[in-house]
């Protein structure tokens, strides 16, 4: 299945908002003519004259150098990071005065105001802790103080997640206040807010830098499937709340919106590797090997083109669904077979026993209530519960102007999982893969994406029981003796 959708935004003003499917062929086309459009003003940025502006950061009260601080000219796209030893450089085109922000996680924003190129510059942030310092996107679609967010809105910043004993970025978004998680399995979690909720939540929208991660067949995000790694998420902002009016019907119960390093800002090499085991017990599997690892590299040149690329492996045994629980267990109370000796036995993990798999008999004089036998979902998981998420994504960035920014990125991912609705789904070689491009100005932005599925060999646990139970033998076929019958207890297995 495929889609594409575009979004057009200007401040304060409503989205315009059109879906529709299209050939690939499309798609390309629309990428070049978006790219090939800003030609001319390339070439007359290119004719002014190129200024460098560097310095060094330092914390005002210990005198620290200050790696991580964001370096922006203010009203454009062009920023640098400072390095470990404090130091920036940023290149600029524009005409002088010019105004630099200065902004890190646990630091009051500063702005310095540059009338001409000269020594280096030296910056000294003061500690601040004030909440309202954080800008966030994801409210109003514009960057803005979240003191003066017109919704309520929660953050997951960069230092957040490095503080977070969860293993992941993703599980940490469940100590966020008024979130919750139904963990349907190992690799396969659903967050939401305001308590309306089921196993899929299609009304909770999951955007990766503003782009719908929602499956087109399925119609719900396949959790963090073909998300970003921990290594290439900047923050995570939540709204938990109606947001149907920005967003669409699907943002009913909230939205949550993770926004990426930028390949400009945050450059080099980086690598994790997490282990962990679980099955400790040894009571449904031999205990096994849990282990998530990503790399990351970044790059850029000259402040004007930059690449970026992820990939992650997540792989381990899920846990198993083994529960017996009896959901029909005074069926036959009546003919006095109860526990094992109940023909209408049907589990809670046992499939192919469900009700339009029953039926009732009578033999001399007693009703008796049976079902087919089913069978155990470990029985009908054939790859001892598996689970493998392999994911890349890679992103091409390139500043147009000091003021226009275009970029794509491509995302893939496959998975192998339990995946629960009405039924229990076994997710296997599941892919999906996204082709984003985004155009943005200092103030507006043209966002256009194309999501396809493929489900592979994935299938439906409680048909593949029933299935297999009618291809050995018909829900119709009888013995020919009856009277045969009041000779077993379990008369559910001669059916």
């Amino acid at each position: 299945m495929k889609r594409i959708q575009s979004n057009i935004i200007t401040p304060r003003t409503n989205s315009i908002r059109t879906s529709s499917i299209v050939p690939p062929s499309f798609v390309g086309a629309f990428f070049m003519l978006i790219l090939l459009l800003p030609l001319g003003m390339i070439h007359s940025a290119a004719a002014q004259e190129t200024k460098r502006i560097s310095g060094s950061i330092t914390d005002k009260e210990t005198g620290a150098l200050l790696g991580g601080v964001s370096v922006r000219i203010k009203e454009t796209v062009s920023g640098t990071v400072s390095t470990g030893d404090g130091k920036f450089s940023l290149q600029t085109k524009l005409p002088f005065p010019l105004t630099l922000t200065f902004s890190r996680i646990g630091f009051a924003k500063q702005e310095r105001i540059i009338t001409s190129v000269g020594e280096p510059i030296s910056i000294h942030l003061k500690q601040s802790a004030f909440i309202g310092e954080k800008v966030v996107v994801t409210a109003s679609k514009v960057e803005e103080s979240i003191a003066k967010s017109p919704v309520a809105i929660e953050k997951l910043d960069l230092l957040s997640i490095k503080d977070s004993p969860a293993p992941s970025f993703y599980d940490a978004l469940e100590a966020i206040k008024g979130v919750q998680f139904t963990t349907l399995s190992l690799g396969f979690k659903v967050p939401n807010t305001r308590g309306f909720t089921n196993t899929t939540n299609p009304r909770f929208l999951q955007l990766v830098d503003g782009v719908d991660t929602q499956a087109p067949g399925l119609g719900v995000s396949i959790a963090n499937t073909a998300g970003p790694t921990e290594l290439d998420v900047e923050s995570v902002e939540i709204v938990p709340g109606a947001s149907s009016a920005l967003y669409g019907m699907n943002a009913l119960n909230g939205v949550a919106n993770i926004t990426t390093k930028s390949p400009f800002m945050y450059q080099g090499l980086s690598v994790y590797q997490k282990t962990g085991v679980n099955h400790v017990d040894g009571r449904d599997h031999a205990p096994s090997l849990l282990s998530e690892s990503a790399i990351r590299f970044a790059t850029a040149f000259d402040n004007r083109f930059a690449f970026k690329l992820n990939v992650g492996l997540l792989q381990g045994t899920d846990w198993i669904a083994t529960n017996a629980l009896e959901l029909n267990p005074n069926a036959n109370v009546s003919t006095g077979l109860l526990g094992a000796d109940n023909p209408a036995k049907d589990p809670i993990n046992s499939y192919g026993n469900e009700n339009n798999n029953r039926r009732t008999l009578t033999l001399e004089g007693k009703r008796y209530e049976v079902r087919r036998t089913g069978y155990f979902e470990k029985d009908l998981v054939t790859d001892d519960y598996r689970t493998r998420n392999i994911k890349a994504d890679a992103g091409l960035y390139y500043n147009i102007t000091e003021n226009l920014t275009a970029s794509y990125t491509y995302r893939f991912g496959t998975s192998d999982a339990i995946y629960q609705r009405g039924n229990r789904i076994r997710l296997t070689d599941y892919k999906i893969q996204q082709h984003a491009f985004d155009l943005k100005g200092a103030n507006f932005f043209v966002k256009a994406y194309w999501t396809l599925e493929n489900t592979d060999q994935s299938y439906n646990i409680r048909p593949i029981g029933e299935n297999i139970d009618k291809a050995f033998k018909s829900a119709y076929q009888r013995s020919s003796d009856l009277n045969a019958l009041s000779m077993f207890s379990p008369i559910g297995r001669m059916l």
